[in-house]
């Protein structure tokens, strides 16, 4: 008994010192050694939170081998927390921080442990409104102008969205603005600008997350087709160096235009792709500004889950 005493005691300070320093991969492993739970009864705890993950994923993640990247592996770290009945976060924070320590090319404004923040308060938020992430809605079409205002800050933007429900009965779409570090999203102010009405808004600030709600005023039939433009009025943090646009799900075309004041423009463009928040940038293709337009674009025939953005840099 006394034997079985020191292992846990033994168990339970490896876990104490790995949650404090990391890494994330050896932080998991402790906590499941020190809770005594088979890689299958973790499977089953999270498939009971609603979370799908592979025996061979968990596995991978608490050798090292992967880390968690995508937005349903995300989820299964928070639950993780909780089956493992550690400190919220305790995980997620050693996950940023590796990211960090492995990417220190990453922009700050869009780090690693922002996104990861920003999900779970997107998470939170569309929960309050009742509403899943896509809304039984598939994307057709969105073209987004980004307009850069004088002072180099995140001015505004504006959506054009085409869509086809799925399902029967669905009469709005939430749309959601992440604005730059230190953004007031408060102060935001949301446009409902054609073939919709501006319903419940809900932010974050310290995270600069918005959610709204955009009312359809009629529901939709499985396999009917909509049209909707929106926008997003901010202005409120400092100058802005990307723009950034994630997706959840595959769709169809997205063409994304940035749109300088004639003020100041930057001394280069660029895009790029990312396949999660947490892999490396890829696809970097410089872009020529246009001097007449004072823009540059991209377009997706089809998108895929994962980010796509425009960069730029200021002199």
């Amino acid at each position: 008994m006394r034997h079985g005493t020191q292992h846990a005691d033994v168990a339970t300070a490896e876990l104490e010192t790995a949650l404090a320093g990391g890494p994330f991969h050896v932080a998991l492993r402790a906590a499941i050694t020190a809770r005594g739970l088979p890689l299958q009864r973790v499977q089953h705890h999270l498939s009971r939170y609603g979370v799908k993950v592979g025996v061979t994923s968990l596995s991978y993640w608490q050798q090292g081998a992967r880390r968690p990247q995508r937005p349903e592996s995300l989820r299964a770290v928070r639950a993780l927390e909780e089956i493992l009945q550690l400190p919220d976060e305790s995980l997620i924070r050693l996950l940023a921080k590796a990211d960090e320590r492995c990417d220190p090319q990453r922009p700050t404004g869009r780090s690693y442990r922002s996104l990861v923040e920003a999900s779970g308060v997107l998470e939170r938020l569309l929960a309050e409104l009742e509403s899943p992430l896509d809304g039984g809605l598939h994307t057709l079409g969105h073209h987004e102008l980004v307009r850069i205002g004088a002072h180099r800050e995140l001015l505004a933007r504006e959506s054009h969205h085409i869509v086809r429900a799925y399902k029967d009965g669905v009469d709005r779409y939430v749309a959601v603005h992440h604005g730059d570090p230190g953004c007031a999203p408060e102060r935001t102010a949301v446009r409902a600008l054609e073939n919709c009405r501006t319903g419940r808004v809900r932010w974050h600030h310290d995270t600069g997350v918005l959610v709204a709600e955009l009312l359809f005023d009629t529901r939709l039939r499985a396999g009917d087709t909509f049209l909707f433009r929106y926008g997003f009025e901010d202005g409120t943090a400092g100058a802005s160096s990307e723009y950034v646009r994630g997706f959840g799900f595959p769709g169809g075309q997205y063409a994304l235009q940035v749109r300088f004041a004639e003020e100041t423009l930057p001394v280069r463009c660029h895009r790029f792709t990312q396949h999660s928040a947490a892999a490396p940038r890829s696809g970097r293709q410089e872009l020529s500004l246009s001097g007449r337009h004072r823009s540059v674009h991209l377009v997706e025939p089809r998108v895929r889950s994962g980010i796509v953005g425009i960069g730029w840099d200021w002199e």
